[in-house]
């Protein structure tokens, strides 16, 4: 397949153009604070999404805190590999699919205690990122009552982030987070063509 034909110069120009764009917007933002990030939407990829900002902030050496609000039922690739890491603090909190537990007060304890853990790392200034995977599920079914989860996020260390995953984001935690974002889904190998969760990939 033959490149598209692009003037050189053309292109530098443009460039060079967008470079000062982003300079200006870089120098402009001046802010410094930690951040509300919200991943949601049908699509996969948000909870993938938050572990690769926890290994992100791994990196720079900072500390973390992991709760998982529904998975629990069975292990997954990431909490066989964050879980021992140092810096991370990680608690699978959740007992499985709500269509397998089938027992709402026990789905409304665990999200309880999953949130207790929650609100004990939003309090601690020591935590530079939090971690809330599949807190919106717990939100969208009532297992927690979604005005003292934005009070708790809302009442964080300043410097702390948090970022919390799963669909349905309830239309008040999408108003008060810095970043959003919507998974779409476009194909789904476990959907359209009936393949089985791939660990790896899924698990």
């Amino acid at each position: 397949m033959s490149r598209p034909s692009i003037d050189p110069q053309r292109h530098a120009e443009r460039m060079a153009a967008k470079q000062k764009i982003m300079n200006e917007r870089i120098a402009a933002a001046d802010k410094e604070q930690g951040v509300l990030l919200v991943l949601t939407g049908p699509g996969k990829g948000k909870s993938s999404s938050g572990f690769g900002m926890v290994a992100r902030a791994l990196g720079h050496g900072m500390k973390v805190g992991v709760v998982q609000f529904i998975k629990g039922a069975f292990s997954t690739g990431e909490e066989a590999f964050f879980r021992d890491l140092p810096g991370v603090d990680y608690h699978v909190m959740g007992e499985g699919y709500t269509w397998d537990t089938q027992d709402r007060q026990r789905d409304v304890r665990a999200a309880e205690a999953a949130w207790a853990e929650a609100r004990r790392m939003l309090a601690d200034p020591d935590y530079a990122l939090v971690l809330l995977d599949e807190l919106n599920i717990a939100l969208r079914h009532g297992y927690l009552a979604l005005d003292a989860v934005l009070d708790d996020l809302q009442a964080r260390p300043p410097m702390q982030h948090a970022v919390v995953t799963g669909r349905h984001a309830p239309e008040a935690l999408i108003e008060m987070a810095d970043t959003v974002t919507e998974m779409k889904v476009v194909k789904h190998a476990f959907k359209d063509q009936g393949i089985k969760a791939q660990k790896g990939v899924e698990l």
